[in-house]
């Protein structure tokens, strides 16, 4: 799809401080890159492929790597019991030579070793790009960057439309791929792209956190960090909160065996989601860039999680949803 030309008007809050701002266009299936003066660039995207979910909404880029190692998930490695545990960097790499992973679960802005896949919906919910595309998304893209994912297109459009709901992530990994739609580096208007932070429902009451009994002898260092620091252990107690008291409001036996069931398969799978993006070398977690990284990921990962069993309670008919943050 071609982008129209013009001139670039004011530059958005984001590009004022000095700063650029990426929007995604699932409509377009590009992936707009605004320069600190304005300017804007546009690439083509893989995006989730027909029955995957697809995050829209407001994130950032929360963590940057070159020649990343590609760990399949558990449930990625059950559909396909030949996927190895890991992946290295190289020719077989589906991450290609740069990933930006964003605050949504297991979701990054990557590059591909199936180029001809760019453009199409080909993903498993990530965000694929050409080689020499993510190279320069890559060197432009701090930590910190705001990202804004899109149902409509941005062709030609002065600006965003309002402001988009957002939806749950999808639970899987990442190793995406589109075809090769024609780059367009024509400047288009600014698109202003803003993070906004999360408001609890007026009135809502926030649910008592319930220690996790584990962290007494837990060892693996995603967990013990949740464990050890306050804050994420108030994000993941206020998750089993949620839990508790609402299997205790269900008077029915069978009922509440099997929402319990249910809470412990996703519970099972939010571990799975970590494990793949937030995922530390044993031994490493001392190191403070490394723990800043894993700490932010998680931070984010357990606040989606709380709206995860805020919609499970929801879909069982449990009323009235909980505020998410502290």
């Amino acid at each position: 799809m071609a982008v129209q030309g013009g001139v670039a008007p004011r530059p958005a809050s984001a590009q004022a401080a000095g700063q650029p701002a990426i929007a995604i266009s699932l409509a377009d299936r590009r992936l707009y890159l605004t320069t600190p003066d304005g300017g804007t660039r546009s690439f083509p995207v893989a995006i989730g492929r027909p029955g995957v979910s697809i995050p829209v909404g407001d994130s950032a880029v929360k963590r940057k790597r070159r020649d990343p190692t590609w760990h399949p998930t558990a449930h990625q490695r059950r559909e396909k019991p030949s996927l190895p545990s890991a992946v290295p960097p190289g020719p077989g790499n589906p991450l290609g030579k740069f990933a930006l992973d964003l605050g949504w679960p297991a979701i990054a802005i990557h590059g591909t070793n199936e180029p001809e896949s760019v453009g199409r919906r080909a993903s498993g919910g990530c965000f694929r790009m050409l080689p020499g595309d993510i190279a320069t998304v890559f060197a432009a893209a701090e930590v910190g960057t705001p990202v804004r994912v899109l149902r409509g297109s941005l062709g030609g459009q002065g600006g965003l439309p309002s402001e988009p709901k957002p939806v749950p992530a999808p639970p899987a990994a990442a190793a995406d791929n589109p075809t090769a739609a024609g780059r367009a580096t024509a400047p288009i208007a600014a698109v202003p792209v803003r993070l906004a932070p999360a408001r609890p429902s007026p009135g809502a009451l926030p649910p008592d956190p319930v220690p996790d009994p584990r962290c007494e002898s837990v060892t693996a260092p995603l967990r013990r960090m949740i464990c050890d620091l306050p804050a994420l252990a108030l994000l993941d107690g206020r998750a089993r909160g949620l839990q508790m008291r609402f299997l205790g409001s269900v008077a029915d036996p069978q009922a509440r065996a099997e929402a319990s069931y249910g809470f412990i398969q996703d519970e099972r799978r939010f571990h799975e989601r970590i494990s793949a993006l937030c995922w530390v070398r044993q031994g490493t977690e001392g190191d403070p860039a490394v723990a800043a990284a894993a700490q932010s990921c998680l931070s984010d990962a357990l606040e989606r999680r709380i709206s995860d069993v805020n919609e499970r309670i929801a879909a069982l008919g449990g009323g009235t949803r909980l505020a998410a943050r502290p």
